[in-house]
């Protein structure tokens, strides 16, 4: 059962099934554990959390005729405060084409606010934060609307502007995949704010080797290695995040066999945020287009992630590829039916039944007659067999089927 106490009724052998606050008020990154030491009740104590849940079914209770308060009891007095408060209800879910009007001049907006804010880290001024919690806000309330439209298009950035708006994608994983791990929405909003600014330290990297179209020298990519410890140092002296922004700024690059850096930190050592953090990272990192190589397929890229043991957390990939799906929004797929077609949204109970433009027959290799199906209703006459590559097929633009917009102008074949 759950109950909330005061932190003075505090024991050793209580379960801690949640701190009441912010992050930022407590030292521990784990949001659940078993308090067994001395030295964990007494940090506990000198923080600025005053209430925590407690599980007395995994832990010991509080003593007879100790004040606490059942899961009912705050669930009724959070909803009496809420509507004291006026608290806005979650934005109503809209079609995929209405929400990519809106997220595209989001990202615009983001964009300009990340320059600015990077750019003054470049030129060695203080960052100021002030617009990190409205951004991280209005993108959170954009995959409320719908969870494809923003993250499918940052995709989409050039190779020029991909410092910047791989941090506007990367937020948006982050507060995707948080909700998908089902984290409470303080850890949502401190998920997206990690995204936004897991990249602030290559700031101290030069162009030159930020945008360098071949391979980095051993020299070059020791320094881009150190963009994580730079972010770190940035974050630290601006005094304006919490433990777990900046932890995610430090360690989005560790690996669960110990072979990533700054620090070569394994297993548990990595907390839940720096391994949701890496695997946003890669995915955007290697869908997106870059000065050295183009972005890969996102169904291809997921596929390819699941084969890299030892790099990733398997529970947070299992979670993220539920939140973006087998075949995310974007993936050229080829049906049994012979036709091929481009991945417009994701089934809500299934991985395998997304919506799906198709455009092609693979068969007689001649453009078809473009029409939206919805494999979900179509089970047992046709389904998706396998991935495709655009490239090879010699399709310019695919994204234009999905985003229904000319992008980048010019025609979809030949």
């Amino acid at each position: 059962m759950l109950k909330r106490i005061a932190v003075s009724e505090l024991c050793l052998g209580m379960y801690i099934h949640e701190f009441c606050g912010s992050w930022m008020d407590h030292p521990f990154w784990k949001g659940s554990f078993l308090l067994k030491t001395e030295r964990d009740l007494q940090r506990i104590h000198a923080s600025d959390i005053s209430e925590v849940w407690i599980d007395a079914d995994k832990g010991v209770d509080i003593a007879p005729g100790q004040a606490s308060q059942s899961v009912e009891e705050v669930s009724a007095e959070a909803e009496a405060r809420l509507l004291a408060a006026g608290s806005r209800m979650p934005p109503a879910r809209v079609p995929l084409d209405q929400e990519l009007e809106r997220a595209q001049k989001l990202c615009a907006r983001s964009k300009a606010a990340i320059v600015e804010m990077f750019s003054d880290a470049r030129m060695g001024q203080a960052v100021r934060l002030d617009q990190v919690g409205s951004l991280v806000e209005e993108i959170s309330e954009s995959i409320l609307r719908h969870p494809n439209a923003l993250i499918s298009l940052a995709r989409l950035k050039t190779s020029d502007e991909y410092t910047y708006m791989h941090s506007v994608a990367v937020c948006a994983l982050m507060i995707a995949l948080a909700r998908q791990l089902e984290l409470p929405d303080e850890q949502v909003r401190e998920a997206g704010i990690a995204g936004l600014l897991h990249d602030v330290g290559k700031m101290a990297i030069p162009d030159a080797i930020l945008n360098k179209p071949g391979r980095l020298s051993d020299a070059e990519f020791s320094t881009m290695r150190s963009h994580p410890e730079s972010g770190g140092r940035l974050l630290l002296e601006s005094r304006q995040v919490s433990a777990l922004v900046l932890d995610v700024c430090l360690h989005h690059h560790e690996k669960m066999d110990g072979s990533g850096y700054p620090h070569r930190l394994a297993g548990e050592q990595i907390s839940l945020f720096a391994r949701m953090g890496a695997v946003c990272d890669v995915y955007d990192a290697i869908t997106s287009d870059r000065p050295y190589k183009k972005g890969w397929d996102p169904a291809e890229s997921i596929r390819k992630m699941a084969e890299w043991k030892g790099h990733f957390d398997e529970r947070v990939f299992q979670a993220f590829v539920k939140s973006v799906g087998i075949y995310p929004v974007g993936a050229l797929v080829r049906l049994e039916s012979g036709r091929l077609g481009v991945v417009l949204e994701q089934h809500a109970q299934s991985l395998l039944t997304p919506r799906v433009k198709v455009f092609f027959s693979a068969r007689s290799k001649v453009p078809i007659a473009q029409e939206v199906i919805d494999l979900a209703k179509l089970v047992g006459r046709d389904r998706i067999v396998g991935r495709e590559s655009a490239e090879e097929w010699g399709f310019k633009h695919v994204e234009e089927l999905w985003l229904g917009i000319d992008t980048r102008g010019g025609a979809l074949f030949g």
